[in-house]
């Protein structure tokens, strides 16, 4: 059998008593693939999650990214260009058939309140469907944007999603918000002094 990347390997594991399986939660820069009959699960806010599966092979995969990320982005799962071919190289690495592959991508959405700049969330968005399409996975299903945090819900070997949009009270998720676009902040800011 062939070994996976642990690096961003999602490791919260857990039995969710709603369901009745085992599941494992997927944090930002994480990624998790597998065979088994089990659940993963994350909650989005401005992140993209792009949910992949082998429809035949079931055999399928999440991962979770911040930013889109570029040439500069080096290997962090924080990133899209990076969390989506890792994601897709695991399942490949499982025995999975590119030719199989089909996808359900959900988050970006714009939920920090007056946040007026471009929305990283619909850069998000943006990135994963066209990522997606460059590489000939067909989105079988999407809910992005908007400007709700979502918890997802995603069994990888029948490809099932559930999305719960959430109407929150309290300030849980706008401070992870406001956490994660502070890294985004500091990592343009280490970028722009290496490149001077």
């Amino acid at each position: 059998m062939s070994t996976i990347d642990s690096d961003h390997l999602a490791t919260t594991a857990y039995y969710d008593p709603i369901h009745q399986i085992d599941a494992v939660k997927l944090l930002p820069g994480e990624y998790y693939v597998t065979q088994k009959d089990i659940l993963l699960v994350t909650v989005l806010g401005s992140c993209v999650a792009a949910c992949i599966w082998d429809s035949l092979l079931r055999i399928g995969g999440m991962n979770h990214f911040m930013l889109p990320g570029d040439e500069n982005s080096g290997s962090s799962a924080r990133y899209g260009d990076f969390a989506m071919s890792l994601l897709i190289e695991q399942l490949l690495k499982l025995g999975a058939r590119k030719e199989n592959l089909k996808a359900k991508v959900f988050g970006g959405g714009n939920v920090l309140p007056g946040f007026a700049v471009t929305s990283i969330g619909e850069r998000n968005a943006e990135f994963t469907l066209d990522y997606l399409q460059h590489k000939g996975i067909p989105i079988v299903a999407h809910d992005l944007t908007d400007v709700f945090p979502r918890k997802i819900y995603f069994f990888p070997k029948t490809g099932r999603a559930l999305v719960k949009k959430l109407h929150v009270k309290n300030n849980t998720i706008f401070e992870r918000e406001r956490s994660h676009l502070a890294e985004i902040k500091q990592g343009f800011a280490l970028t722009r002094s290496v490149m001077s």
